[in-house]
């Protein structure tokens, strides 16, 4: 059974930084696309940035420049830096993980969720 976990959202000021985690069990394939996602109040899901299998990024144009995805597959897990945060980044924070590598900011294909962490940046 595949579970993930998200940790590290919280409060900060705007042009402070967090770093979120996303600690993944039960994945056994070796192909993958996992990435983040965010979702505020009255808003679609949107993707944030995905990595695949291959070591491939991608970035949505919004935190480019700004948000660093990355992975410890030493610790199955997957963590977002996020640094000069703004109040539009204030969204609850999901990571998701699917076997198809191509899906990248594809949200509506993924099949695994975690259940998603707040991120609140204040003005």
């Amino acid at each position: 059974q595949v579970q993930l976990v998200e940790s590290g959202g919280g409060s900060v000021q705007a042009g402070g930084s967090l770093r979120l985690s996303c600690a993944v069990s039960g994945y056994t394939y070796s192909s993958y696309s996992m990435g983040w996602f965010r979702q505020a109040p009255g808003k679609e899901r949107e993707g944030v940035a995905t990595i695949d299998s291959g070591g491939r990024r991608t970035y949505a144009d919004s935190v480019k420049g700004r948000f660093t995805i990355s992975q410890d597959n030493a610790k199955n897990t997957l963590y977002l830096q996020m640094n000069s945060l703004k109040p539009e980044d204030t969204a609850m924070y999901y990571c998701a993980a699917d076997r198809r590598w191509w899906l990248l900011m594809q949200s509506t294909e993924y099949q695994y969720w975690g259940q998603g962490t707040q991120v609140t940046v204040s003005s």
